[in-house]
């Protein structure tokens, strides 16, 4: 059996459905407030919750834990470690984060994270997932551009960003097919690999600005501006503080060119060619002005 955290999730409920269509696995789903019924209990904070939420689990995918200081994803994930040793989980699927990502400072968590699972009883899958469109459009927001000038801080760097349902796509893939390896006394295919699902579009200001303008159907240009500014901006924003860390690591990144991907195994990984970012870009955009 699968089971999925985080289903109430974008990232999760896609998984979860995805696996749900296939009729040769059974495939559960795992919700911090878990009724026990549509989903199991599975609350990362409670890890006394864990080890009966994984019971006769075989293969458990980890939706990363998430946006949360880094001790807090520490303490969440090892918890999730232990209690899969504890339940017997055979083989665990991890969505991280990709090499685009390296040098910011949530990379650091990932990687941990990807160690401590590494180190478990069990085999692992881990799926470095790439930024998902809708970042560069909330690091870059509509109302920036209400007076014809996307003013935001890329710099002239650009970020590579990956639809969220190729992601899904490839985690269904690799959860159902490691399911039924299991199932036929065979190891998962996907045992101790590590995947880069990085997308082959990389947007910069300027990019996020003629969409913006195909989008609201108005003249829009880029400017670029200082982190100075930023910090600035950001300090009155009502967000936590790690989360502008976070997204400061994230725009420097953008400026220094260190946010494009160099290579990616997404492509073969999908029956399909990968979805357009920039379509997905301008959805999340038009979903903004809603």
């Amino acid at each position: 059996m699968i089971l999925v955290t985080g289903v109430s999730g974008g990232l999760g409920g896609l998984v979860f459905k995805g696996l749900s269509e296939l009729d040769d696995v059974r495939v559960v789903g795992g919700t911090r407030t878990g009724d026990g019924v549509s989903a199991r209990r599975v609350d990362f904070d409670a890890p006394q919750s864990l080890p009966a939420a994984f019971e006769d689990v075989d293969v458990l995918l980890v939706v990363s834990a998430g946006y949360a200081e880094d001790d807090v994803v520490f303490a969440r994930h090892g918890a999730v470690a232990d209690a899969a040793a504890e339940a017997g989980v055979r083989h665990l699927i991890y969505t991280s984060l990709a090499s685009s990502g390296e040098s910011m400072t949530i990379a650091l968590p990932h990687r941990w994270s990807e160690e401590r699972f590494a180190a478990g009883p069990f085999t692992t899958t881990i799926l470095r997932n790439g930024l998902y469109p809708d970042v560069p459009v909330a690091l870059a927001t509509v109302g920036s551009a209400a007076d014809g000038v996307l003013a935001a801080p890329f710099g002239a760097g650009r970020l590579s960003v990956v639809v969220r349902q190729d992601l899904a796509d490839v985690a269904v893939r690799v959860a159902a097919e490691s399911e039924r390896d299991l199932a036929a006394g065979k190891p998962s295919r996907h045992a101790d690999r590590v995947y880069e699902l990085e997308g082959d579009t990389a947007l910069g200001g300027a990019d996020i600005a003629q969409i913006l303008a195909e989008v609201l159907g108005r003249p829009i240009s880029y400017r670029p501006t200082s982190l100075t500014e930023t910090r600035a901006a950001l300090a009155g924003s009502g967000l936590e503080p790690y989360q502008i860390t976070h997204a400061l690591s994230l725009y420097s990144n953008v400026i220094a060119g260190r946010a494009e991907a160099t290579r990616s195994d997404l492509p073969p990984l999908l029956e399909t060619a990968p979805r357009s970012v920039r379509a997905a870009v301008a959805e999340a955009v038009a979903g903004n002005r809603g």
